[in-house]
């Protein structure tokens, strides 16, 4: 599908605070990002220059890592309308691509009704399409391509919806995130600081151009310098081997299953057949949505 175009975003100017909330996964909640007791994160770079005066800003991030598009719905939108926010940024749908359970049916569900009952309150939208994480990981092909279908179907989702809700859309994908890698965390699956701040940067670029009334860019914050193989490898000892172990028991079996399926397609020469059948999954998951 093709990337959706910008709308003019509402102006804000004439308000008194300027309320901004971001709902999402570890991306949005800062994770890669740390500060002292937690993580500041793009939407915690991006919030003070929403408005010439950064005093003028309120911010809740609502985003919590390991949610999937479900808890969308089930939990930060209803926080997030209580907020009746004058922008709102929904980012989310990795976590989706790496669960046994993915449906994209769910997740365009889920995604459709947090963007309309926000823009039904007035908010400007703010969406992003997601980076390959067996790109980002450097997985092996029968295990990659997999997980590149289930991206490629949630960014198809993010698109057409971005469109349908007039929303502000980045190209997330798009980033140089293999060829730089300062923009990474050790865990090469999250942005470091430097990464976050690049999101920040893009976004108020893009509603500058849309013509919402903001402050300078996002100020640029102290980085250390891009993980090496040594912090690849102490995250892995540490953190990362829980993490992996809880993927798991989940993710695991099921994506191994897809590595079956996709080395015998392979060896077929049929895997068209699978990026077909992905397209017609998304097909059918936008066609079942009410009307915009």
């Amino acid at each position: 599908m093709t990337a959706p175009t910008r709308p003019a975003a509402a102006p804000t100017a004439h308000l008194d605070t300027v309320r901004f909330v971001a709902l999402g996964d570890s991306l949005t909640e800062g994770v890669g990002s740390p500060t002292q007791g937690g993580w500041r994160g793009w939407s915690a770079l991006l919030a003070p220059a929403l408005a010439a005066d950064p005093a003028r800003v309120t911010h809740r991030n609502l985003a919590v890592s390991g949610a999937r598009s479900a808890d969308l719905t089930t939990s930060q939108l209803t926080d997030a309308l209580r907020v009746r926010p004058h922008l709102a940024a929904v980012v989310i749908g990795g976590n989706d691509t790496l669960r046994a359970s993915f449906d994209i049916a769910h997740s365009a569900a889920a995604l459709d009704a947090t963007l309309g009952a926000l823009a039904a309150q007035g908010a400007v939208l703010l969406t992003a399409c997601l980076p390959d994480p067996g790109l980002l990981l450097g997985l092996p092909g029968p295990l990659a391509r997999p997980l590149a279908r289930r991206v490629d179907a949630v960014n198809a989702v993010v698109h057409e919806l971005s469109r349908r809700h007039d929303a502000v859309h980045l190209h997330l994908a798009a980033l140089p995130w293999t060829a730089d890698r300062a923009l990474l965390s050790a865990d090469r699956l999250h942005p470091s600081p430097a990464g976050h701040l690049l999101i920040a940067r893009r976004f108020h670029r893009l509603l500058a151009d849309a013509g919402q009334p903001l402050g300078p860019p996002p100020a640029a914050v102290s980085a250390p310098p891009p993980p090496g193989r040594l912090a690849d490898l102490w995250w892995l000892a540490t953190r990362g081997t829980a993490w992996l172990a809880r993927r798991s028991v989940d993710l695991l079996p099921g994506l191994l299953a897809l590595a079956v399926t996709e080395t015998a397609h392979r060896l077929r020469g049929t895997t068209a057949v699978l990026d077909a059948r992905s397209r017609a999954a998304v097909e059918a998951a936008l066609a079942a949505l009410p009307p915009p």
